[in-house]
This record gives structure tokens, sequence and C-alpha cells, in this order.
């Protein structure tokens, strides 16, 4: 433990700073891999929620006509039965008695006939349902296909990218990992709320032609001399990004003061 605490003591500003900017390199790369993908991923997944849409509404569609063959079927019953009672109540209208039974049986007789009408329109009803749900049935069939085609092909685009860059992203984030553990934890924790803050994922930026790298407002002058110092871990005052001279980034040789 206490060596390790030597250890942390003996790493300089300077060193700090190069480890900063070595970080803000390797998540700048997985970045540039997270573009590559572009919006594949998200259309992945959009497409994939869709499928699952479609097919609850196959599933629908098949319990809806299911249900509605089924009543088309019990009302084909219902007229059957009606026939056959208004045969029978034919029949016993020629064995009626008196007046009152034969207007009796001729009331069944044309209450059964409305009943056989109902029934009718109903069919009729129900099979323009079970028409228009086989339509849209079908229609969602074909969407589905065609959804799960982009979807393999998305996927195909996607695995392919992956496919070349997954070493790539493992190395920068193993990489990444490394240098997070040779920095302060409170100053890693600081690099990620400036990146996350920060439109293009830029915390570490050098001075570019006396100005901030990252937002391009001007640094003073004696600030850049702080700067090329590397005493001490200086923001920029407009965006709050950490601030590295030009030769510590590798770009171009410091300039003498």
């Amino acid at each position: 433990m206490a060596t390790e605490l030597k250890a942390e003591k003996e790493i300089t500003v300077e060193e700090k700073l190069k480890a900063l900017y070595e970080l803000q390199k390797a998540v700048s790369k997985i970045d540039e891999i997270k573009i590559l993908r572009g919006e594949l991923p998200l259309e992945v997944q959009d497409l994939e929620d869709e499928i699952i849409g479609l097919n609850t509404r196959m599933e629908n569609f098949e319990t809806e006509i299911a249900d509605i063959v089924s009543t088309i079927a019990s009302k084909k019953i219902e007229i059957e039965e009606s026939k056959i009672k208004i045969a029978k109540y034919k029949e016993q209208q020629d064995n009626v008695r008196n007046n009152r039974e034969y207007d009796n049986l001729s009331k069944e007789i044309e209450f059964q006939t409305l009943e056989i009408e109902l029934c009718e329109k109903r069919i009729r009803e129900f099979s323009a349902a079970l028409e228009t749900k086989q339509v849209d049935q079908k229609t969602t069939a074909e969407q589905l296909t065609e959804r799960k085609l982009d979807l393999d092909l998305k996927k195909g685009e996607l695995n392919e990218i992956v496919s070349e860059t997954k070493q790539e992203e493992e190395r920068l984030r193993e990489h990444a990992k490394e240098i997070e553990s040779l920095i302060e934890p409170r100053l890693v924790t600081a690099f990620k709320r400036i990146r996350k803050n920060a439109r293009n994922g830029l915390a570490v930026v050098y001075v570019q032609r006396d100005a901030c790298g990252g937002c391009f407002n001007k640094i003073p002058a004696q600030r850049q001399l702080d700067i090329r110092l590397r005493k001490k871990i200086i923001v920029c005052e407009y965006c709050g990004r950490i601030l590295v001279d030009q030769e510590l980034a590798g770009v171009a040789p410091a300039t003498e003061e």
C-alpha cells in the first residue's frame, strides 16, 4: 500500500497530462469506430421492435379470424335449427284444432323466419369483417417478411463492421483502462464528466493558433506559457476542457518563450 501511494506521488503533472491526452486519443478512436457503425445498431433495434409488434398483430389477427369463423358457423347452425322448427310448426298447423293454435304456430313460424333473416344479416356482416381481417392479415404478413429481410440485411452489415473493428475496439478499451489506472480517480472522473458534456467527445485538447482546440476561444499569452510549463492542470475558462501544449500532443515543437 505504501509503495502504491509513493508511486502515485511520483507521477508528475506532466505525466498526468500525457496520460490524459493518451486516454483522449484512445477513446476518440473508439468514438470513430462507433461512428463507422453509424445508425446501424439503432436501426437493428428498431427493426427488431417492429417485428415483435407485427408478430403480435399477426397473432391478434389469427385469434380474431378464428372467432369470426366460429361465430359464422354458429349462426349457420342457428339457421338450420330455425328451419327445422319452421318445418315442425308447419306440420303442426296441418293438425290444429282451432284458429288460436294456428295463429300461435304462425307467429312462431314468423319469429323463426325473422331469426333466420337476422342470422343471415349477421353472417354477411361477419363475412365482410372476415374478408377485411384476412386482407389486413395478408398485408401484415408481407410487411413482416419485408422487415425480416431488412433485419437480416442490417444485421449482416453490422456484424461485418463489428467483426472488422472488434479486435481494435477491445484493444483500445484495454489500453484506455491501463491509462486510467495510472491516473488518480478524481481526474478520471473529471475527464469523463467533461467528455460527456462535450459535443465532440473531446475532454483534452491542445492549443491551436493561440486558441483552445475545443471551443477556439483565444487563450492569453501567460496562460499559454503556464500550459507549456506543465506544472499544473489547466482548463479552458470558456468550455472547461483540459488544455495541453502542441509538443506534448506530438503535433509541433513548443515555441520558446
